[in-house]
């Protein structure tokens, strides 16, 4: 402590006064009193530590405390309180497909508006299971006008173009006549279906005359298209001989549903266990236009690998194989008779394919379809390979070396230019002020 013109600074750790009798209980101690007439006449600053300290640690305690205490409470609550909130919380609504027919083609004016939805019941209460399996996305009626004529349109989404085909084989009748709009059309009097891309549409004239068939084609040129995956069709019905089939029998199948509405089974015997769906494999059937059209038919099916169908085709060999033949499940071919020995059934496997030819056809002609069916694997490269011109790493070495030769004939030329011209451009100036250049030699002046 230094007194006299200094501040002096006392530091006390635990000062207590105590209350003694007389006049100690009202006074300070002597010792206090003289601290403290020191700090007035030497100007000093005394420094006590807080007292309160303790005391607001007590407090900030408590207030984090209480702080914990209501967010455990408040997560409680919202933990018993969510499932509650949950069930009473009305259902969402799926949204409705925004309308994909044009407000007017080819002079046919939308008369008032047009219906959407996404229910398959609403358009087909009794194949809406088939609709589903289809992968029926929505819907949308319409009805238009010219002058005193009218079209009602009943239009079905599907989430791809697999899905319009499906449902366009499923709703086309053999007595329909194939027309020329969109990928695939048929009518029959009045009444015109067609698909193009996942859109499948259904149209109805009060009367058809010979510019009808114009006047949808410019309707499906106005129709939206699938893009992408979504618009690749089957390959399924490329694999189908064309020449013996009955005309607008082929129906192509994606699920069971469609398989039990149709009531194709070709026997009691294929059933769709046989098939198995849950495997899922694609189907196309037709019937055959042979010497009794309409009583052989024809049965493609793909699995998605060769092992599935190779497990598959022993069943199928079993079905058409008499009782007391010796089964040969190594051989991909099998052709015998049924339970009537009239029809004649075939099957054979090629590749992830299936096909079963069975009825009243000779077994010369069974054959010759079957033959005509063989697999073809066509790779399509949908994936980037890494084998570009940039990708390649010999390409990125010789682009190096090409730029460390670029850089070292520039370095050479920028240091020619740098040495030639550090050594050329005085001489240039002082030739050119008319001047004797300085060759940069000492100058020595021998003064006595």
């Amino acid at each position: 402590m230094t007194v006299g013109g200094t501040r002096a600074i006392l530091f006390f750790q635990n000062i207590t006064l105590r209350a003694e009798a007389g006049q100690h209980a009202k006074e300070p101690s002597r010792h206090c009193r003289g601290l403290i007439e020191i700090a007035r006449t030497s100007d000093m600053t005394l420094c006590v530590p807080s007292m309160r300290a303790p005391l607001m640690t007590k407090l900030l305690a408590r207030f984090i405390a209480a702080l914990l205490a209501t967010l455990l409470a408040t997560l409680f609550a919202t933990l018993l309180a969510g499932p509650a909130l949950a069930s009473s919380a009305p259902p969402v609504q799926s949204k409705p497909p925004s309308a994909f027919l044009p407000t007017s083609f080819a002079g046919w004016e939308l008369s008032g508006e047009p219906r959407l939805g996404t229910d398959p019941r609403q358009i087909d209460s009794a194949s809406s299971r088939v609709l589903t399996e289809d992968r029926f996305i929505g819907y949308e009626l319409a009805s238009y006008k010219r002058d005193d004529r009218t079209l009602v349109l009943k239009a079905a989404q599907f989430a791809d173009a697999a899905g319009a085909y499906a449902a366009f084989t499923f709703y086309r009748q053999p007595m329909m006549r194939a027309e020329d709009v969109g990928v695939l059309a048929a009518s029959l009097n009045d009444r015109v279906l067609f698909f193009s891309g996942n859109l499948l549409v259904d149209a109805q004239f009060d009367r058809v005359t010979a510019m009808s068939g114009t006047q949808l084609r410019e309707l499906a040129a106005h129709l939206p298209q699938a893009t992408g995956p979504a618009a690749a069709l089957p390959t399924l019905p490329s694999y189908l001989p064309r020449k013996p089939l009955a005309p607008q029998t082929a129906r192509y199948l994606i699920g069971p549903e469609a398989y039990a509405a149709l009531n194709i089974e070709i026997n009691t015997e294929l059933s769709p266990s046989l098939i198995d769906f849950s495997k899922s494999p694609e189907l196309l059937w037709a019937r055959i236009a042979g010497e009794a059209p309409g009583s052989a038919e024809i049965l493609l099916i793909a699995y998605p690998t060769p092992h599935i169908a190779i497990d598959k085709l022993a069943g199928f060999q079993q079905l058409v194989r008499p009782s007391n033949t010796p089964s040969n499940t190594s051989s991909n071919t099998s052709l015998n008779t049924m339970t009537n020995p009239a029809e004649t059934a075939e099957v054979k496997r090629s590749g992830p394919l299936i096909a079963l030819v069975r009825g009243n056809i000779s077994r010369s002609d069974a054959t010759r379809i079957l033959d005509g069916i063989n697999y073809d694997a066509n790779v399509t490269w949908n994936e980037d390979t890494g084998l570009a011109k940039r990708d390649n790493i010999g390409g990125l070495v010789i682009a190096a070396i090409a730029l460390a030769a670029i850089l070292f004939v520039m370095s050479i030329a920028a240091g020619a230019v740098f040495g030639f011209g550090r050594y050329l451009l005085p001489r240039f100036r002082a030739k050119k002020a008319g001047e004797t250049h300085d060759d940069g030699k000492m100058i020595r002046l021998d003064l006595h």
